[in-house]
């Protein structure tokens, strides 16, 4: 499939490179851009734009946002395939998507930026920005739009980087919301990876203090004479061999094998999470309390958003596929070398009722009062740092043929974008059908030789002054 790229390059990397610059040549017809589809009867609100353009939260608070129920039904959502969140937020059902399986998809437009220098250089302006112009501007193609994004964490949002929800008069809206809790899916993903961490320390405890057939009686209960075999369980009994014989049969060593997993503690790789930066949680030691019996071993703290569950949330299709992905997930290794997985644990159906609700994309809308399906936040440096490939299926078929999905990849182009094309791409099958690569004067300069941008720093002279050499020679990064 043919890919156009655009490239969008802005002078300050404040406000993010030209979103109406980009909507035309989105609009102009090489790639088969059509004039067609169902406009709706909502009027965008009316932006009052000033100049120089104030700060963030002032052009966030300059309009009233729209009853999120009117965004949903401009979109074509049922009451039924949503459920409100006050009056700015909803989560959108996945059967939005299984009720749309007969209809064509819509244009799909990646959003993504050259390297970038620690400020950031407009990725997620752009991309609202875009979605806005497309959106609310362009009546003459009538065409639904909705933009894709990446749900900010709040440990950038409280550090030098701030909140993700774009900026200037191209936001998300109500932007204290979209940067705080939103719906709770960060918190849904801190209490399942929690109760797993919780799950394998208290595994090894047990297993260092019972004998063999109580622990089985624990893992594999005897209730009215007869053995209560979870999924989980019956997983495990196959993948040693033993699903085929009789409880009553089962000798000591069966008994063992069947409830004992041996966890290496020194191995054990998967540790809590917060969503703050506390780097005094980084490293800890847990078992201390008497309780334990003498039991401890050395772990830390991650940010929420680094946990391996953001990356399955971001790359699931259905509930069921969330399912089978957590119980993948590796989380040590026993005493003979072999992984230790969360099915073993007997805790990945749990899992999933955590993360229920949170596997349904999160609907708002930005200034201009078009659709933003917010939904999931891996990094990109040790996960795929896109966002979630079911915000963009749901997108895809409510815009329906000849609409825009402006989803966004994460940090540069050397990350994100890549990634976007080898990991999400591979499992989605969807390929998009134009790349807007976002640039600055700034970043070109950066790469061209100037010196390092560090945030919290003033920027050095020759970022605040004409230097072609230095952005003809940062060119060689963007080409």
């Amino acid at each position: 499939k043919r890919t156009r790229v655009l490239v969008a390059v802005t002078v300050s990397g404040e406000g993010g490179a030209s979103p109406t610059a980009c909507c035309l040549c989105l609009c102009c017809d090489p790639i088969g851009w059509q004039e067609k589809g169902k406009g709706g009867s909502m009027k965008a609100p009316k932006l009052a734009t000033k100049s120089p353009v104030p700060a963030d939260i002032e052009c966030a608070h300059s309009v009233d946002p729209v009853n999120i129920g009117a965004i949903a039904r401009e979109l074509g959502l049922s009451e039924s395939e949503y459920d409100s969140y006050g009056k700015c937020k909803a989560k959108v059902k996945l059967s939005a998507y299984q009720n749309r399986l007969d209809q064509r998809d819509g244009r799909y437009v990646v959003v993504t930026g050259i390297t970038p220098t620690p400020l950031g250089e407009g990725k997620s302006t752009t991309t609202v920005g875009l979605a806005q112009a497309l959106g609310a501007h362009f009546d003459k193609y009538e065409n639904k739009v909705v933009a894709c994004v990446r749900q900010p964490s709040q440990g950038p949002t409280f550090g030098i980087k701030g909140g993700a929800a774009g900026g200037g008069y191209s936001q998300v809206i109500p932007m204290e919301e979209f940067n705080l809790h939103m719906t709770g899916d960060i918190h849904a993903i801190t209490a399942a990876n929690n109760l797993l961490a919780a799950a394998i320390d208290t595994r090894i405890f047990h297993e260092s203090t019972q004998k063999d057939e109580a622990l089985f009686n624990r893992v594999v209960p005897l209730k009215k004479g007869e053995r209560v075999v979870s999924r989980s369980m019956a997983a495990r009994l196959k993948k040693l061999g033993l699903d085929g014989k009789p409880f009553e049969e089962f000798t000591q060593e069966d008994m063992a094998r069947a409830a004992r997993l041996n966890i290496d503690k020194a191995t054990v790789t998967w540790r809590r999470v917060l969503d703050t930066n506390d780097r005094f949680l980084r490293a800890v030691t847990v078992g201390q309390g008497t309780a334990e019996k003498g039991y401890n071993r050395e772990t830390g703290f991650d940010i929420t958003v680094a946990s391996e569950i953001m990356a399955v949330l971001a790359l699931t299709t259905s509930l069921q596929d969330m399912r089978e992905r957590l119980g993948r997930m590796v989380v040590a290794s026993d005493i003979h070398g072999a992984p230790v997985t969360a099915e073993d644990l007997n805790i990945a159906g749990a899992l999933t009722v955590l993360m229920k609700d949170a596997i349904e994309p999160t609907l708002m809308q930005t200034l201009e009062a078009t659709p933003v399906l917010v939904h999931a936040g891996p990094f990109a440096n040790i996960a795929h740092g896109n966002s979630s490939i079911i915000a963009d299926q749901i997108a895809l078929k409510l815009v329906g043929e000849g609409g825009f999905v402006i989803t966004e990849a994460g940090f540069g182009a050397d990350i994100g974008f890549e990634k976007f094309c080898n990991i999400k791409c591979r499992y989605s099958k969807y390929a998009p059908d134009c790349a807007v690569i976002v640039a600055t004067v700034r970043a070109l300069k950066m790469h061209g030789g100037g010196p390092d941008v560090v945030a919290g720093r003033p920027l050095a002279d020759e970022y605040l002054s004409e230097d072609v050499g230095l952005v003809a020679q940062g060119c060689s990064n963007l080409v």
